[in-house]
């Protein structure tokens, strides 16, 4: 059994949990950024990247689910940023950790395309 999606699926629920605890108390914000670190972890645990080491073609159901589950949370967690610093108690931290999500998980996604392509 492939533990990879599992692991990941928990990493982003931890993510989303350490943000909606600590840093700012909005669903949205929790969620969006969860799902990008979910990705993220992914990537660097099904395939052999390194996070230091185009459009992505994945032929495999997990790996296009990953994918799609990152691009969801890229897309959403600017709305939801946008919508938390409209309060008056907003920090930037949320905001500088969710888009170091952002980075690594392109960069692990355009690794783990690379890699599929060779083999």
């Amino acid at each position: 059994m492939q533990t990879d999606l599992p692991l990941a699926a928990v990493c982003g629920l931890l993510i989303a949990i350490g943000v909606y605890a600590f840093l700012t108390p909005d669903p949205f914000v929790a969620t969006g950024t969860a799902t990008v670190y979910a990705a993220a972890s992914y990537f660097y645990l099904a395939f052999d990247t390194a996070l230091l080491g185009s459009t992505f073609q994945f032929s495999d159901w997990p790996d296009r689910a990953g994918y799609a589950v990152g691009l969801f949370g890229l897309s959403v967690s600017p709305l939801a940023v946008a919508g938390s610093y409209a309060q008056p108690d907003a920090t930037t931290l949320p905001f500088v950790i969710l888009f170091l999500g952002a980075i690594a998980f392109l960069h692990l996604a355009a690794q783990a395309d690379r890699q599929t392509e060779i083999a």
